[in-house]
């Protein structure tokens, strides 16, 4: 007779029976994943709303703001009330970053290192972390945006999720994905750039399959957003003037200068983090000094301060002189490079629209000053310099075309647009090699180029791919006992070890049996006829790494070493078995791609 279970036990595993029945589905049906997406944008779009409110809070409380108005359109700012704003934030940023440390957080990866390296998985801990400093810098004024809190918050609650469900790789990556995607979506009330924003910089890349779940996630924000603030975008462009067959030209030149103005700003960054660090400046003091800096910019020009909604929105309304747009400029670069080399948490989304839209005001006026003929509407220059700094310094070209597109309703205006982004990227691409957050990766070490998926190849590792039943012998054992021990066809290759068991190198069998008698009789040993004395592979080097490892030494196989230095063996890997699982990989990266897994 068994015993009837608790309420509680029996509650438990009625949940888990529900998990494993919602688990299957959203595994084996394609529409039930578009649903989960859904439910990640809904929630992405929540999360916009809430954080755009309480970084609105912080600025009207902190900097006395009359209601609904923009820290950065103000005109004047109390000097000492600044100062001490920004050091406080800074010096809270600091405390975070040491309360993280305290709670053994590793640092926090982003959606574009996460799907690209760690298979979308994300820490919710380490994403709330990254919130609070978000919200502490852009709340006292740091010239840094939100995105970046937007995109880390929705792409973790999107990973835990995942997770929670035991996506397969490519599953988790997308909804990872989806949750960016629904952040920016959200943010600028734009669902086309917030798609693209998923596809080109979270995921790398677009396919059939990706694309209903990040479309789904991205309109689902912004529904949300419009039912919870209203239908207005982010951006409103003013009446622009129409677009010409001359302008495409200067579009494709704004295109380059913009590029170059964007490689400047992001070695500006590293620039301020390198003064610090041979300054020696304490890392926690590092924030309270950029807040110090940043302040006092603010005394000159309040534009300075937070993301810069509000500066661009007088950017984009009456047209200002030339030289109070460079100033402008000038300004909000070194302020957005302080304030994230100084170790403020934040991104440069729209400190790069609000940089392109002044950079393309003073492009229009530059113009009219240096050519005759028509005039150059400045209204028009500073919607194509916006989206082409923007793909200068973000990235996702299209992202940025599609958001000028939301903005504008313009289509001739669009395909300017996309002419000057396309020439930004690859002017980047071509001089500099790296967006804004793929350099910060290149700074750590990090080779990636982008969120397309190689942390697969990392994983296949040499010490998961070799073989562990080696056959050994001592170097100084003679070839005439070598070929009793190991005759024809019994083995390919031996393993040589000196007298201390270190690595000496690898007798080929048949080479073995192939010395003259003269020569065996002479008592020569094996160290004689040994190859690849200096060629071997470490166990923590990819799949990748082991097969140009065996194209420059023109080798079958090699031995894997526990370390260079020390020479202990571990193991074989033949060139074989390591092209074989490394194209099973690629393979089955390529099917999930296109949706076939």
């Amino acid at each position: 007779m068994s015993l009837p279970l608790p309420n509680s036990l029996r509650l438990s595993r009625t949940w888990q029976a529900r998990l494993r029945w919602l688990r299957q589905v959203v595994r084996g049906q394609e529409l039930a994943l578009i649903a989960l997406a859904a439910v990640v944008g809904l929630f992405a779009g929540g999360a916009v709303t809430l954080l755009g409110q309480i970084a609105q809070s912080l600025h009207e409380s902190l900097f006395r703001l009359p209601d609904a108005s923009h820290l950065s359109a103000l005109t004047r700012v109390p000097p000492w009330r600044t100062l001490g704003v920004l050091a406080g934030g800074g010096l809270l940023v600091a405390g975070l970053t040491w309360l993280a440390g305290k709670l053994k957080q590793r640092t926090p990866v982003d959606p574009i290192e996460a799907n690209a390296l760690h298979g979308g998985q994300m820490s919710l801990l380490g994403s709330l972390v990254v919130v609070a400093q978000n919200l502490a810098s852009n709340g006292a004024g740091a010239s840094v945006g939100q995105e970046a809190g937007y995109t880390q918050i929705a792409a973790g609650v999107a990973s835990r999720i995942g997770r929670g469900l035991n996506l397969r790789r490519n599953d988790l990556r997308t909804l990872v994905a989806c949750g960016a995607a629904g952040a920016i979506a959200g943010a600028f009330n734009a669902p086309l750039a917030g798609a693209f924003y998923g596809f080109e910089l979270i995921l790398g890349s677009y396919s059939i399959a990706t694309l209903a779940p990040v479309l789904a996630s991205a309109l689902a924000a912004t529904f949300v957003v419009r039912w919870l603030v209203g239908p207005a975008a982010a951006i409103t462009a003013t009446v622009l003037g129409e677009v010409t067959r001359g302008d495409y030209l200067a579009f494709a030149g704004l295109g380059f200068i913009a590029a170059l103005f964007g490689i400047g700003v992001m070695q500006g960054v590293t620039l301020v983090e390198q003064g610090f660090r041979r300054a020696r400046v304490p890392t926690w003091l590092r924030p309270v000094i950029g807040g110090l800096a940043v302040g006092g910019l603010a005394i000159v020009s309040p534009t300075v301060l937070g993301a810069g909604h509000g500066a661009l929105h007088v950017a984009l309304g009456p047209k200002l002189p030339w030289y109070i747009l460079l100033m402008l400029v000038g300004l909000k670069a070194l302020a957005s490079a302080i304030s994230v080399g100084s170790g403020f948490r934040g991104g440069l989304f729209f400190a790069s629209l609000f940089l392109g839209a002044v950079f393309g005001a003073c492009y229009s006026i530059a113009l009219d000053l240096l050519l005759p003929g028509p005039h150059f509407d400045q209204g028009t220059y500073l919607v194509v310099g916006m989206a082409a700094m923007a793909a200068a310094i973000i990235g996702g070209p299209l992202t940025m075309t599609f958001l000028a597109l939301e903005i504008t309703g313009d289509f001739p205006l669009t395909i300017g647009v996309l002419l000057a982004v396309v020439i930004a990227s690859l002017t980047v691409r071509r001089l500099f090699g790296y967006s804004f957050a793929t350099w910060r990766f290149h700074l750590r070490g990090e080779t990636i180029r982008s969120a397309h998926d190689v942390g697969w190849i990392r994983s296949l590792t040499v010490g998961r791919l070799m073989r562990r039943d080696l056959r050994t012998v001592a170097d100084d054992v003679t070839l005439a006992n070598f070929r009793r021990q190991f005759p024809l066809g019994s083995t390919t290759r031996v393993i040589a070890i000196d007298p201390a068991g270190h690595y000496a190198g690898i007798v080929p069998v048949p080479a073995a049996h192939q010395v003259p008698a003269a020569v065996v009789e002479q008592g020569a040993t094996v160290a004689s006829i040994l190859t690849h004395r200096d060629d071997f592979l470490l166990p923590q080097m990819n799949a990748k790494e082991a097969i140009d490892r065996f194209a420059r030494s023109e080798a079958d196989a090699l031995a894997v070493l526990d370390a260079s230095d020390r020479r202990n063996v571990l193991g074989l890997l033949t060139e074989v078995h390591a092209f074989r699982r490394y194209a099973e990989e690629l393979d089955k990266r390529r099917r999930e791609a296109i949706g076939e897994l």
